[in-house]
C-alpha cells in the first residue's frame, strides 16, 4: 500500500544542526557516514550505547538537560536500521517542532537511516488525515485554517463580547488547552475550575465564544490545528481498517520530549500503538514548561506503571555547561518541590570548569538593561560572537527595553521567532543566484577554473554582497553580510562532508533546510522568552528580571504552578554552556520605592543567602551591585501633560502617558525620519541603532533648543548627545544641514 504518513512523498535529505542549537554544537555539522552498524555506536557513552541497542519491548530515556538525547535516540534508530533490525520505512519518530524534527532528519541521514520518518505529532497526523479522508469520509479534507485568532473575534462579537487584544489571545489559548484535552464547549467551565486556571474572562463567555467558534468553522468547510490530531484520532477510532492499515505502515515509535505530550497527543500514540510495545520515549519532567497548553509530564511518570517490562535509561552526563552552571541548575531543582522534582535527575558536567554564575542587583529597569548591554559589549570585545549570546526574560512585554538598550550600545540583536532566516530578501536572492549557477554548471562565465564548491558558493555570492572581510558596523549592511556569510559557512561544512559535492547538491540541501526552518546561524545576540529558548543553548546567558511577581510570575497561584516557574527558571539556567548572568533590579523605574525582592528560587543559591530549612547550594563569588546601584537617583518620571507617575519604558521615553495628547510637531518628526535614515545609511547600521521611534517623537514633542533639554529626554545619553545633538538641535530649530563634503 501507498505510506499512510510521510512516505506518501520522498524524504527530504534531512538538514544539520548549526550554532547553539545542540551539545554537539562544537563537532563536525556534517559528520561521515559509519561504515557498518558497530562504528554507529562509536563515541557514545555508557548511557548513550545502553538506549542505541535497547532495540525491543518499550524504553523510557530520562535525559537531562544537555545530556545528548537527540545523539542517543537518533544513533538507537540507525543501529537498528544499519543492523537489520529495524525496517527504515516501519519507524515513525515524533517530535513538538519543526526545527527538532529537522535536526532528527538531518543526523538520521547522516548515519546512514534516511528513510526513517521524522514529524511533529500534528505532521504526522495531517498526512495520515489526508491520505485517509476520501476513504473515511469521503471528498476533499476541508482547508486548514492556519490563524484561529480572527475567527475567535467574529465568534466573540456574535456572542457580543467585546474582547481588547490581549483578552482575544488569551481566549484563544484557552480553545486550545480545551481541544488538546479533549474538553468540548460545555464542559469548559467545570474542565477549567477543576484545572485552577487563571481565565481570562467569564468561564461561561468562553464557553459560549467556543461553541460560536466551532459552529463558524463548520459553516464555512474549515479545521483549525487541534482539529487535525481530533479528526486522526477520530478516523482510527471509528475504522479498525483504516488503524490496522497504519499499524502495518508502521511498527516502532519513537516520541521526543515527551513530558510535553498532551492527553490527545497521547491518545493519538495509544492508536497508531495499538496493543503493541515497541516504543521508546524520551524525556525530562523537570523541563515541563507547557501544562498551560495541555502538556503533562503524567504520562512520562506513569511510563513505568503502564509497561511494567520497560528499559528504563537515565542520561545525567552534561556535556553542555561548564560545572559550575551544572552545580546552580541541580541546586535550583534540589529545593523543587511535587511529584516531578521527585523524579529529578542531578547533572554531572562533563566539560572543564568555567566562570562562576554572576549575580547582579540593580537599582531599576534601565539601569539593569544598561548594564546587561554593557556586559554584552565587553563579551563580544573578548571574543564572544554576538550569536552565542542570549539575552532571557519571562514574558515578551520585557523585550522593548533590552532592545533598546542594545541598540544604544552599538550591539546587533535578533529576536526569536522575528524574520525567518530563509525569508530574508538576500536569502532568497542568494539561493536564486545558485540556482541558476547551478543550472548553468560549468557554462558559466563566473565559475572558469573555479574547482572547488566553497570557492564556487562566494564567487557567486560576490555578485550579491559578500566580501571576504564584514562591513564596519553592526546594523543593515552587517545583517545582509552576516547572511550570506552563513550560506558560505554552511557550503565548507557541506564539501568536507560530502566528498566531490557539487553546487547543485548544496542548492538541494537548502532546499530542504527551507523548508524544515532550519536557519544556519546569524550574528547577533538572540532575545527572547524563557519559553522560546527550550531547546536552544548559547555560550553565554543573561537571565533578567528575576524579581518576585516576575519569577515567579504573579498569577502563579498553586504549588505546582510555582513549581512551573522554577522548572522554567531551570531551563534557562541550563541554555548556558560557560557565561551565566542572573540579574534583578529593586525598582521599575528610576527614583522608584526600592520595594522588589530578588526571586525567592535564587534563595540559597545566591551569595549571602539561605533557602528556609536548607543548606545553601551556593554560587561562588558574591552579589554585584550594578553600576547603577551606586549612582545618584533620578527623581521619578511624570507626564508632562497630566503629571502621572510613568512607569512603562515607552511612557517614559515620552514623557507622557500613551493616552495623553501629543503635541508632536509632525513636520519635525519627518525631519528627524529621514536625517536618522541618512545617519543609520552612512554609519551601517539599523535606524534604530541612531534613535528610537519613541526617542524621535519624544523630541519632535519636546522641541529641545539647548544641549541640556536634549540630554533629559530618555534615550539621549551623553554618547549619542556629543555624537548627534548639534544636528537634531539645528533640525529643531528649523534650520537646513549643511550637506557632506564629497556628495552630489
Amino acid at each position: 500500500m501507498p505510506h499512510a504518513c510521510g512516505q506518501l512523498s520522498r524524504a527530504p535529505p534531512g538538514t544539520w544542526q548549526h550554532g547553539g542549537v545542540t551539545a554537539a554544537t562544537h563537532s563536525s555539522l556534517f559528520p561521515q557516514m559509519p561504515e557498518s552498524a558497530d562504528a554507529v555506536l562509536g563515541g557514545l557513552d555508557p548511557e548513550q550505547r545502553e538506549v542505541a541497542t535497547a532495540l525491543h519491548g518499550p524504553v523510557c530515556v530520562l535525559a537531562g538537560a544537555g545530556t545528548g538525547k537527540t545523539r542517543a535516540i537518533t544513533h538507537r534508530i540507525a543501529y537498528g536500521v544499519r543492523a537489520g533490525i529495524l525496517q527504515p520505512a516501519s519507524v515513525l519518530a515524533v517530535t513538538f517542532t519543526n526545527r527538532a524534527a529537522g535536526e532528527m532528519r538531518g543526523r538520521l541521514r547522516q548515519l546512514g537511516a534516511g528513510g526513517v520518518q521524522a514529524r511533529t505529532f500534528h505532521s504526522a497526523a495531517l498526512r495520515q488525515l489526508q491520505y485517509f479522508w476520501p476513504k473515511a469520509v469521503g471528498g476533499e479534507l476541508p482547508r486548514l485554517l492556519e490563524r484561529k485568532i480572527q475567527l475567535v473575534a467574529e465568534a466573540a462579537a456574535r456572542c457580543r463580547v467585546r474582547l481588547d487584544r490581549n483578552e482575544l489571545r488569551d481566549v484563544t489559548g484557552e480553545i486550545e488547552w480545551s481541544k488538546v484535552t479533549q474538553t468540548v464547549p460545555a464542559d469548559y467551565p467545570a474542565a477549567a475550575a477543576k484545572s485552577l486556571r487563571e481565565v481570562p474572562r467569564d468561564a461561561a463567555e468562553i464557553s459560549q465564544i467556543y461553541a460560536m467558534y466551532e459552529q463558524l468553522k463548520r459553516d464555512r468547510g474549515v479545521i483549525d490545528f487541534e482539529d487535525v490530531l481530533l479528526l486522526t484520532v477520530g478516523i482510527l477510532q471509528d475504522r479498525p481498517d483504516i488503524a490496522d492499515q497504519v499499524r502495518r505502515q508502521y511498527v516502532h515509535f519513537v516520541v521526543d520530549e515527551y513530558q510535553d505530550v498532551s492527553p490527545l497527543q497521547q491518545r493519538l500514540l495509544d492508536l497508531w500503538l495499538g496493543d503493541r510495545d515497541s516504543l521508546c520515549v524520551v524525556g525530562d519532567a523537570s523541563q515541563t514548561i507547557y501544562s498551560f497548553t495541555g502538556a503533562t509530564p503524567d504520562h512520562l511518570l506513569n511510563f513505568r506503571t503502564r509497561h511494567p517490562n520497560a528499559t528504563v535509561v537515565k542520561l545525567v552526563r552534561d556535556y553542555r555547561s561548564t560545572p559550575q552552571v551544572v552545580h546552580l541548575a541541580n541546586g535550583l531543582l534540589a529545593q523543587a518541590r511535587g511529584r516531578a522534582a521527585e523524579h529529578r535527575l542531578e547533572l554531572v558536567s562533563q566539560r572543564d570548569p568555567g566562570p562562576d554564575p554572576a549575580y547582579t542587583e540593580y537599582a531599576d529597569e534601565p539601569t539593569e538593561a544598561e548594564g546587561v548591554a554593557r556586559r554584552i559589549r565587553d563579551l563580544i570585545a573578548s571574543g564572544v560572537p554576538a550569536s552565542e549570546i542570549a539575552v532571557l526574560f519571562r514574558i515578551n512585554a520585557q523585550s522593548e527595553i533590552y532592545e533598546q538598550a542594545l541598540a544604544d550600545a552599538g550591539v546587533p540583536y535578533q529576536l526569536r521567532g522575528a524574520e525567518r532566516f530563509f525569508e530574508r530578501t538576500e536569502v532568497r536572492e542568494a539561493g536564486a543566484a545558485l540556482r541558476g549557477a547551478a543550472r548553468f554548471g560549468g557554462n558559466d562565465a563566473l565559475l572558469d577554473d573555479v574547482v572547488d564548491l566553497p570557492s564556487q558558493v562566494r564567487a557567486v555570492l560576490s555578485t550579491k554582497g559578500w566580501t571576504t572581510e564584514p562591513p564596519a558596523g553592526s546594523g543593515a549592511v552587517r545583517d545582509r553580510w552576516e547572511s550570506l556569510a552563513a550560506l558560505v559557512r554552511l557550503a565548507e561544512d557541506f564539501a568536507r562532508a560530502k566528498e566531490g559535492a557539487t553546487l547543485a547538491d548544496l542548492v538541494a540541501e537548502l532546499d530542504e533546510r527551507a523548508n524544515a526552518q532550519h536557519a544556519p546561524t546569524v550574528e547577533g545576540v538572540t532575545l527572547a522568552s524563557l519559553h522560546a529558548a527550550k531547546g536552544l543553548e548559547w555560550d553565554a546567558v543573561f537571565l533578567v528580571g528575576l524579581t518576585e511577581g516576575m519569577m515567579p510570575i504573579t498569577y502563579a497561584k498553586t504549588d505546582e504552578q510555582v513549581e512551573e516557574e522554577r522548572r522554567l527558571l531551570y531551563v534557562g539556567v541550563t541554555r548556558a554552556r560557560v557565561h551565566l548572568s542572573l540579574s534583578w533590579a529593586l525598582s521599575r523605574s528610576p527614583g522608584g520605592r526600592a520595594s522588589r525582592r530578588p526571586s525567592r528560587f535564587l534563595s540559597g543559591l545566591r551569595p549571602g543567602s539561605a533557602a528556609p530549612g536548607a543548606r545553601s547550594a551556593g554560587g561562588a563569588g558574591g552579589i554585584e551591585r550594578g553600576s547603577g546601584a551606586r549612582r545618584k537617583r533620578r527623581g521619578p518620571v511624570q507626564c508632562r501633560v497630566c503629571g502621572k507617575t510613568l512607569t512603562e519604558a515607552g511612557e517614559m521615553k515620552l514623557m507622557r502617558c500613551e493616552d495623553c495628547p501629543s503635541d508632536m510637531d509632525e513636520a519635525l518628526y519627518e525631519r528627524l525620519r529621514e536625517w536618522r535614515s541618512d545617519q543609520a545609511k552612512q554609519l551601517g547600521q539599523p535606524a534604530y541603532c541612531v534613535f528610537t521611534d519613541k526617542t524621535l517623537m519624544a523630541i519632535a514633542e519636546a522641541e529641545p533648543s539647548t544641549d541640556g533639554e536634549l540630554a533629559v529626554i530618555p534615550g539621549v545619553g551623553a554618547r549619542k548627545l556629543d555624537r548627534f545633538g548639534a544636528d537634531v538641535l539645528a533640525l529643531c530649530a528649523g534650520q537646513e544641514l549643511a550637506e557632506e563634503d564629497g556628495e552630489d
